[in-house]
């Protein structure tokens, strides 16, 4: 029986990283940046308003007050884009709207909240400082700062910043491509109502969506016979434009040696047992003239998750550029008795949560070992690992949790 870190080695192993690619900022989201991008201009390009209200020279309202408001003749109005210049004398004011560029000679900005609003003769309740409410030139990014650096995950506000610097096009690692295929002659599509002996082919969708979540681009390519041509021809053609390729429902018994036989003509591949619960039968290899990494997993819906979770996603993680391919880790007070099983290591579903005085970590388990509720995983927010020696543990110890995606 192979171990969890010994498997997990020959699968990164495997990984390669796709050339850096250059794509539309829109379609960056979620990629990692793969160039240091430098700002060519100042952002903002020129002083302007943060909020709406009066550009005025803040000496001018000196000693102003709720009891001795300053009021100041209106001269002009700036909207947002204007390009015409404005030029503001002592003792005046000019309306603007949030964006708008100041005129020449203001330096603050009263909001409209501080004034009565009048438009030809406004009445200002307070003084503000110099700067006030201005956005300066160059204050959010200056011509040379670092606008999004190589290794960042960019996300809405890198989109956001690489739009106002400028930048209609960023280099990113790419995301590995991964094709997701179910056999198994109890399946049927969702589509259909299941029959006497079938039920509803649950992987595909399943594991498709844990790729996606982890930033591969999955295909899922659904129900594939298990009759060795046809198997290894539906293998065949998703070899050609994947990075990945999952097949769940290809080990174990004598269903799982006809899988592995249809694909040894495509290249190494081996079922094995792997120290850990759930999802102890497995299988990995390379197949195809580029040695494609393929993963067989279990029929079960949650142990085919949670080998995912363990073992493909650190591989996309790390083909995505990740120096750290697994999930944050923390320590947790446990809240309910857990048992695992001997010699395997257990990767079981949790629910995090925090004590609100404390700080501290807890974690309630959901269903045990020897349960694999797919309404648990759903409801998890973590898994608890248990080392391989480690057979029970009791309320109050403290275990070790990786966090999963975030829910709501």
């Amino acid at each position: 029986m192979r171990s969890v870190d010994e498997q997990l080695a020959r699968v990164l192993d495997t990984a390669v990283r796709p050339a850096p690619v250059r794509v539309a900022i829109a379609d960056a989201q979620g990629m990692l940046c793969a160039e240091e991008v430098v700002a060519q201009r100042a952002l903002p390009g020129f002083d302007q308003a943060a909020v709406d209200g009066y550009a005025v020279r803040s000496v001018d309202l000196s000693g102003a007050g709720p009891d001795h408001p300053v009021t100041l003749p209106v001269v002009g109005e700036i909207p947002a884009g204007s390009r015409q210049p404005h030029r503001l004398q002592p003792g005046q004011a000019v309306r603007l709207v949030t964006g708008a560029p100041l005129p020449t000679l203001a330096d603050a900005v009263v909001p409209v909240a501080d004034t009565d609003g009048h438009p030809a003769h406004v009445s200002i309740f307070r003084a503000v400082p110099s700067a006030a409410f201005v956005r300066r030139i160059g204050e959010d990014v200056q011509p040379g700062d670092m606008a999004v650096r190589r290794g960042s995950v960019i996300a809405a506000a890198q989109v956001g910043l690489l739009a106002a610097v400028g930048r209609d096009r960023v280099l990113v690692h790419p995301r590995p491509r991964l094709s997701v295929l179910s056999v198994g002659d109890e399946l049927v599509d969702v589509a259909r109502n299941p029959g006497a002996g079938e039920v509803y082919d649950v992987n595909s969708y399943a594991l498709a969506a844990a790729a996606r979540d982890a930033g591969a681009d999955a295909v899922r390519v659904g129900l594939v016979p298990r009759e060795t041509l046809r198997l290894r021809g539906a293998v065949e053609d998703y070899l050609s434009n994947s990075e990945v390729l999952v097949i769940s429902g290809g080990v174990g018994g004598a269903a799982g040696e006809q899988v592995l036989d249809a694909l040894g003509a495509l290249g190494e591949v081996d079922g094995t047992r792997v120290a850990m619960h759930p999802g102890s039968m497995q299988g990995f290899g390379r197949l195809g003239p580029h040695k494609v990494p393929t993963f067989l997993l279990p029929a079960n819906p949650v142990s085919a998750l949670v080998v995912f979770e363990v073992l493909v996603r650190p591989l996309i993680r790390t083909t995505l550029g990740r120096n750290d391919p697994r999930r944050r880790r923390i320590s947790a007070r446990l809240l309910s008795p857990l048992a695992s099983v001997p010699g395997r290591r257990g990767y079981l579903r949790g629910r995090l949560l925090r004590e609100e005085a404390t700080g501290e970590y807890l974690v309630q388990p959901l269903g045990g070992s020897g349960t694999q509720l797919l309404s648990a995983l759903a409801e998890a927010n973590c898994l608890i690992e248990l080392a391989e020696h480690v057979t029970e543990v009791t309320v109050g110890e403290q275990v070790t949790v990786a966090f999963l995606a975030p829910r709501g």
